[in-house]
């Protein structure tokens, strides 16, 4: 294949999953728009949101190239099956996304204690963080998976895809679920 051919392979199978990005990047600015009130009631929270939604690309845009690697092997099939791979790869990925979860909790709240700025407290903040992690790892997850083993089957690469897959779903469910958690504790604890 030569070069132009490449490139523009690489343009066509992008750019229609970019503009989705684009269009869920601006889905979840809203959703932090709305989740600024909540800073009056939890002190410190927009410290953790761009760390949370960095971590979501960290840990499954890890799995993604998992993923991807193993389907350009052959070694994993494009279908939800048992595979021991698939399973050890998500399982990883899970227990990574919701310990890394609490942690970014912990680690806010003593830096802004140690800072002697305002913060909420330190249940507060893991528990937002643990719902949170545990319900955008469940959509990462099949979400990432789904939409890999679909592009795959269609004969798209699937490493033109995993960037953008996971920064629009991290974004946009990260977001979602970061607000939900924000007023399930507030009830729960308020």
């Amino acid at each position: 294949m030569e070069t132009r051919e490449v490139f523009w392979r690489i343009y066509r199978e992008s750019l229609p999953v970019l503009l989705i990005a684009l269009v869920g990047g601006l889905f979840s600015g809203l959703v932090l728009e709305e989740l600024v009130a909540s800073v009056e009631r939890f002190p410190g929270l927009l410290v953790m949101v761009p760390v949370f939604l960095a971590t979501r690309g960290n840990v499954y845009g890890a799995l993604g190239g998992r993923i991807a690697s193993g389907l350009h092997q052959g070694l994993i099939d494009p279908q939800f099956k048992w595979d021991d791979r698939l399973i050890n790869a998500a399982l990883a990925s899970f227990v990574n996304g919701i310990g890394v979860s609490v942690i970014i909790g912990v680690v806010t709240w003593a830096a802004l204690l140690v800072m002697g700025w305002e913060h909420a407290l330190l249940i507060e903040f893991v528990l937002i963080m643990l719902v949170s992690g545990l319900l955008t790892s469940v959509v990462m997850i099949f979400g990432l998976l789904g939409l890999l083993f679909a592009g795959f089957k269609r004969g798209y690469n699937p490493d033109n895809l995993v960037g953008p897959i996971v920064t629009t779903l991290g974004d946009i469910f990260g977001m979602i679920f970061l607000f939900f958690s924000v007023w399930l504790v507030d009830v729960v604890i308020g």
